[in-house]
């Protein structure tokens, strides 16, 4: 076995500082066509904006921002001008991130092919020099050979672009777009795309004000459901309102966090809503979010006094145990399954609904924390990675990390559940060595994935994932055999004494008595007793008559029939 890296230590993560709600919006035949014509127009705009911030690249400054602003306030007004502008931003800063995990990846992705390539054909691995293994088959290194180019043209023409400061932003979605050449494949009209694309790259999005009626002048909700926005200055003949608004006639009913939203909206604190449009449902929808002051995070042994939920994350299930405060699994272990094939849609309702049985499972348990791996695959994803196949790739490639981690994180901020973060390290190899057998028994078929589980509730409550050696049998240490676990074949150091335990060890030596642990020798024979201020010889004499030692100058006795040992006599 290789050395072991050092473990992070576990922490507790921080609840969430941001809230967002949505419900439907029952709009009649007209308001959907004055929402349409309002989206489509500002998503013209917002599209201008946006190319025009790539081309400024890194010369951007505030006085530019101001610029673009005014702009934008002359075609529509300075409110929706300052939401486009945001947003323009926000893509701009998105897509450099973007940038620069697509900079690393190439990179990678580079490297890993060169130090191949540069291996002879069918060469192994060696981690012990630091070198990978070659391709197998020539055609398999003239392949690579030709990926290498392409990737070093894409890693050039990013470089450049980073350089440069210029981003390649989709509005509507890069999927959808390249959709487009590919209709018959899916069963899609051009008509039912080109809906789903006007849909896609709609504008109708307005930020939060404080101070300001319902926290919204541009898309005000009050509380009573009505809904009326502030139509552009290209569009004020479509007002049916005073001052350039436009009131829907259908009113708006947010059934979760209701409270907490009123609340927001009788304080005119700052609310932001968003209107959009489903095309596959004829649908549309407007949501809700502001944000809240960040709880102070739960002290991680605060969060463990009741025990621990230890969650392993599968590709198609999530694998459960409860753990005491000592570490020990309780009762039986719980598999919550989800499906992620399908729309993503579809798979962000079975995400919700097995953390939602996952969450009623830990209240039941009456647990406070929920332990689960700090997962990050950014580094298994590469093709070049050894044994790794396509089909391993795509299970990582679909899997919702960071979905996942950030519903789980919400949804049990809501139940007063703490999720506590470990290191993935080793959990599932160590889980399935220690605890999967133990834990099996004649009802009970223990899963690896089970024993990881458990491993990572343990390393929450800052236990090693080792367990303990059973201890021998009380009456015969041989009968039973060996230890469960044994010690490892290093090297053992020259047995000695055994240190001295404060406290009498037996009922005649006192402590700091002259008899030592490492005089091995039996303390029941003549001239070996356990007796203090007793001189001792080196060999029992012989039996005398009538029991007394045949040697006076001992001072010594015989004790009664069936004893071996001398005891002083009285009176010497």
């Amino acid at each position: 076995m290789g050395e072991v890296r050092k473990l992070a230590a576990p922490f507790v993560v921080p609840g969430p500082t941001a809230v967002t709600i949505r419900t439907r919006l029952r709009v009649s035949t007209g308001d959907a066509s004055v929402l349409t014509e309002v989206g489509t127009f500002l998503g013209s705009v917002a599209s201008g904006d946006i190319a025009g911030r790539s081309r400024q690249g890194l010369d951007h400054d505030g006085a530019s921002w101001a610029a673009r602003k005014r702009a934008l306030t002359q075609v529509a007004s300075a409110r929706w001008a300052g939401s486009i502008t945001r947003t323009t931003h926000d893509q701009w800063a998105l897509a450099r991130r973007g940038q620069a995990d697509q900079r690393a990846w190439l990179r990678g992705q580079i490297a890993q092919i060169e130090a191949r390539l540069a291996r002879p054909l069918g060469a192994k691995a060696d981690k012990r020099a630091g070198l990978v293994r070659g391709y197998a088959t020539r055609t398999e290194w003239h392949a690579k050979s030709r990926r290498l180019r392409v990737l070093r043209d894409r890693s050039a023409a990013l470089e450049a672009d980073w350089h440069a400061g210029r981003v390649r932003v989709v509005r509507g979605g890069k999927r959808l777009a390249l959709l487009r050449h590919h209709l018959a494949a899916e069963g899609m009209s051009p008509r039912e795309w080109a809906a789903r694309w006007q849909a896609a790259r709609m504008f109708l999005s307005a930020d939060g004000e404080s101070g300001k009626r319902c926290g919204n002048e541009t898309i005000r909700v009050t509380g009573s459901g009505e809904v009326s926005l502030r139509l552009p200055a290209a569009l004020a003949h479509l007002a049916n309102a005073p001052h350039g608004r436009y009131v829907l006639d259908a009113a708006v009913a947010f059934t979760h966090r209701a409270d907490e939203w009123q609340d927001r909206i009788a304080a005119n604190r700052a609310v932001a809503y968003r209107i959009h449009h489903d095309p596959v449902r004829g649908r549309w929808y407007v949501t809700a979010s502001w944000q809240r002051v960040a709880a102070p995070v739960l002290p991680l042994r605060a969060a463990l006094v009741r025990g621990v939920v230890g969650v392993d994350m599968n590709d198609d299930h999530l694998a459960a145990w409860s753990l005491d405060t000592q570490g020990n699994p309780v009762g039986e272990p719980r598999r919550f399954r989800y499906d992620l094939s399908g729309t993503a849609s579809h798979r962000d309702a079975q995400i919700r609904h097995a953390l939602t049985r996952l969450l009623h499972h830990t209240r039941r348990c009456g647990a406070m924390a929920i332990a689960v791996e700090d997962l990050h695959f950014r580094e298994s994803t590469s093709r070049e990675q050894g044994g790794v196949g396509k089909r391993f790739r795509h299970l990582i490639s679909r899997f919702p990390t960071a979905r996942l981690r950030a519903r789980l994180v919400s949804m049990a901020a809501e139940q007063n559940v703490a999720i506590v973060a470990v290191d993935p390290a080793y959990t599932s190899r160590w889980g399935a060595q220690h605890w999967q057998r133990p834990l099996t028994t004649a009802t009970r078929e223990t899963t690896r994935h089970d024993a990881a589980a458990v491993a990572i509730g343990r390393r929450a409550l800052g236990y090693a994932i080792r367990r303990r050696p059973a201890p021998p049998p009380y009456d015969r240490r041989d009968r039973a055999g060996h230890r469960t676990v044994q010690a490892g074949p290093s090297p053992r150091g020259r047995e000695g004494p055994r240190p001295r335990l404060p406290g009498p060890r037996t009922g005649s030596v006192p402590p700091g008595g002259v008899a030592k642990a490492g005089d091995q020798r039996a303390p029941d024979r003549c001239g070996h007793a356990a007796e203090r201020g007793v001189q001792w010889h080196e060999s029992a004499p012989p039996l005398g008559p009538r029991g007394f030692c045949p040697r006076p100058e001992h001072g010594l006795q015989h004790g009664p029939e069936g004893r071996v040992g001398c005891r002083p006599v009285p009176g010497a």
